[in-house]
C-alpha cells in the first residue's frame, strides 16, 4: 500500500516540474489523483537521468536506468519513495509490464539519439516517452471499457509530447542539443539543424512548425474522442489537461510560429482562465470533445485546427 509519505514525495515533484499537469491533477477524484502523482513522478526521475545528466557517462546513465527498470517492475528491492511506490502501483492497479519496459526503453534512446530521421520514426519513440505514459493513466482510472478507451489514451498522449517538442525546440536545443522536429519535415521545407541551432527564424521555420502543428492537431482529435469512454469522475480532469497542452498552438500561432527566440509559456492567469472556461462549459454540456473545441476555438483567440481547416467558434452542443 503506497503510504502519505510517499504520495506527499511524488506530490511535490509534480508541483515543482509539471504545473500544467498538476492543474488538471488536482480535478482527478482521489482514488486517481494520489496514484497520478506517484505516476508522473516515476516518469520524473527516470527522464531525469537523461535530462539532468550534465557530466555523467553514458553507460552510467544506462546503467541506473536499468536499476529503475528493475525495482519498477518489482525486480530488485529499493529504498526510493518514488520507485518503491511505484512498484506497488503496477501491482495493485495491474499495469502493464509492456508499457513500462517501452517508456525506459524510449528513456535509454534519449542517451545517444539526438535527432529523429522522420515521423514514424519519432512516434516510434513518443510511444514509449508518452503514449505509454498515457495508457498508463488509464489503467489507474479503470475506465468500463478499456479497450475503448486505450487507444485515444495513445493518440492524446503522442498529442500532449508533439505539443511539448513544439513548444520546446530552443530549450531542446539549449539544454540537451537534441532536434525532435523530424528531419523529413525540415528538409521538406528547406530548414537545416544548423538554422535551427543557431536559432534562425524564417518562414521556411514557420512552415516547418505549421505542418507538425497540424499533425499534432489530429491526434488531438482522435485523442478527446476517447474522453468520453473514462469514467465520469475523470473525465473534466483529461479534458482540461487537453485544453491547457493545445493552447501552446494558439500562443505558438499568434508569435508567427516563433519557438526558436524563447520558449512559448502560458502564463497562470491564462491557465486559470481556461480552467474556468472549461469548468463553466462542462458544467452545461457533458459532451467532452463539444467542450474541448469550443474552449480552443473561443478562447481568446484560440485557432485550433479541425479536420485541416482553422476553427474560430465553435457553438456547444
Amino acid at each position: 500500500m503506497v503510504d502519505d509519505d510517499q504520495i506527499a514525495r511524488s506530490k511535490s515533484i509534480q508541483q515543482q516540474t509539471g504545473k500544467t499537469f498538476h492543474l488538471a491533477t488536482r480535478l482527478l477524484p482521489e482514488r486517481v489523483r494520489e496514484a497520478t502523482y506517484v505516476l508522473y513522478a516515476f516518469f520524473r526521475v527516470a527522464d531525469e537521468v537523461v535530462d539532468d545528466a550534465d557530466g555523467v557517462a553514458p553507460d552510467e546513465q544506462r546503467a541506473e536506468l536499468e536499476a529503475i527498470r528493475a525495482a519498477a517492475l518489482g525486480e530488485r528491492a529499493t529504498d526510493d519513495p518514488v520507485l518503491a511506490a511505484f512498484s506497488e502501483l503496477r501491482e495493485e492497479y495491474n499495469l502493464n509490464d509492456e508499457d513500462i519496459e517501452v517508456f525506459i526503453d524510449a528513456m535509454v534512446s534519449d542517451i545517444d539519439t539526438d535527432e529523429y530521421a522522420t515521423y514514424d520514426e519519432l512516434e516510434a519513440y513518443m510511444d514509449g516517452s508518452a503514449s505509454a505514459v498515457g495508457r498508463m493513466m488509464t489503467d489507474v482510472m479503470n475506465p468500463d471499457d478499456p479497450e475503448k478507451a486505450l487507444p485515444h489514451a495513445t493518440a492524446l498522449g503522442e498529442a500532449f509530447q508533439l505539443t511539448n517538442f513544439l513548444r520546446d525546440v530552443r530549450e531542446d536545443i539549449v539544454e540537451r542539443d537534441r532536434i525532435y522536429l523530424p528531419q523529413s519535415t525540415l528538409a521538406q521545407h528547406g530548414v537545416t539543424n544548423e538554422q535551427i541551432r543557431n536559432f534562425e527564424m524564417d518562414e521556411n521555420v514557420a512552415a516547418a512548425i505549421q505542418t507538425e502543428l497540424r499533425r499534432a492537431e489530429e491526434l488531438y482529435e482522435g485523442g478527446v474522442a476517447g474522453i468520453k469512454y473514462l469514467p465520469e469522475d475523470c473525465q473534466l480532469a483529461v479534458l482540461l489537461a487537453a485544453v491547457l497542452y493545445a493552447d501552446h498552438h494558439r500562443l505558438i500561432r499568434t508569435r508567427d510560429y516563433d519557438v526558436l527566440s524563447a520558449t512559448p509559456q502560458l502564463s497562470t492567469a491564462r491557465k486559470l482562465y481556461l480552467l474556468a472556461k472549461t469548468r463553466w462549459r462542462w458544467i452545461w454540456n457533458k459532451d467532452p470533445e463539444a467542450v474541448f473545441w469550443a474552449v480552443t476555438g473561443d478562447s481568446g483567440g484560440g485557432m485550433l485546427t479541425r479536420g485541416g481547416k482553422l476553427v474560430d467558434r465553435l457553438p456547444v452542443r
